[in-house]
């Protein structure tokens, strides 16, 4: 992509911005939530109709208005674009991000919530505001290793804010018997129709302490990206739910689809029944109540 090229799909997008920002604002501010919410939607297509981002997504995803706490991978800044695209949600977001320019606005007016993780007592914080969004139907993403990664494997899942979801199937007031807690792996198996090999993924993926201005040009001169999203098999999260075990069970689901998505073949055998087994107290074959076996 040309230089002049990139200038002018980016000038689209900020006349995009500027064409729905306001009525965006206008809706949240007459409690038209749901026009708002879809306002963000808009956006992210228009970006990767650009971008020639082509995005394709299996599994079950869950219902319309249905409250559901997502636990994803992380792979680049790419992901909030691509899950954005699909459907109204929010993100769980660092802290920092509400100070970047142009990002941290967009991150605002997608109704993220953003967390502190130097801080102990914020954990609580947000795990009681997510829990009122659930409550009241949203979907929420939370990227549950906490940082990006490579895209080729999967760091450990965190459990702390899982506990977003225990306080709102505790929460008075009517809240939900239940909360979806929903798996979902986002791979980028192929760059310009061929597969994208493990050289070619820092031009796709932003970690570590990798420059964003070098990443970015890279990503530009690359050409078209497929990605696809993975809905995994949904873990019915109540009252009586063990939020680690949920966690790990959410991992394992994610780890599958990462390792098929960017290989084409499930994990070795011996490993994976391993983990299985492990996530699920030592018996792969009989779940807990509220926890599907699959």
């Amino acid at each position: 992509m040309t230089r002049l090229g990139t200038i002018a799909r980016l000038l689209v997008c900020a006349l995009v911005f500027l064409v729905i920002v306001g009525p965006h604002l206008l809706s949240l501010r007459v409690g038209r939530g749901r026009i708002a919410a879809r306002m963000p939607v808009i956006f992210h297509r228009v970006f990767l109709r650009l971008f020639g981002l082509r995005v394709t997504q299996s599994g079950s995803p869950p219902g319309e208005c249905e409250p559901a706490l997502v636990l994803s991978n992380h792979v680049s800044w790419l992901d909030i674009i691509v899950l954005g695209s699909l459907r109204p949600l929010s993100f769980v977001a660092k802290s920092e991000i509400a100070g970047w320019p142009v990002i941290g606005t967009l991150a605002r007016l997608q109704r993220t919530v953003f967390i502190d993780r130097a801080r102990r007592s914020d954990t609580a914080i947000v795990n009681a505001t997510v829990a009122r969004r659930l409550a009241g139907g949203d979907l929420i993403v939370l990227f549950a290793e906490g940082t990006t990664g490579d895209g080729t494997r999967l760091l450990p899942f965190r459990s702390s804010l899982v506990g977003a979801a225990r306080a709102a199937v505790a929460g008075e007031g009517g809240g939900p018997d239940r909360i979806r807690l929903q798996p979902l792996a986002i791979t980028y198996p192929r760059r310009n129709g061929l597969p994208l090999v493990r050289t070619e993924r820092p031009e796709v993926a932003w970690y570590g302490d990798m420059d964003l201005a070098p990443h970015l040009a890279a990503f530009l001169a690359g050409g078209p990206l497929d990605i696809h999203v993975v809905w995994g098999a949904p873990i019915a999260f109540d009252a009586g739910t063990d939020r680690k075990r949920a966690t790990a069970l959410a991992e394992a689901s994610v780890r599958e689809a990462v390792q098929r998505g960017t290989t084409g073949r499930p994990p070795l055998g011996p490993v994976w029944q391993g983990r299985r087994r492990e996530a699920e107290g030592g018996s792969a074959a009989l779940p807990e109540a509220g926890l599907p076996s699959r």
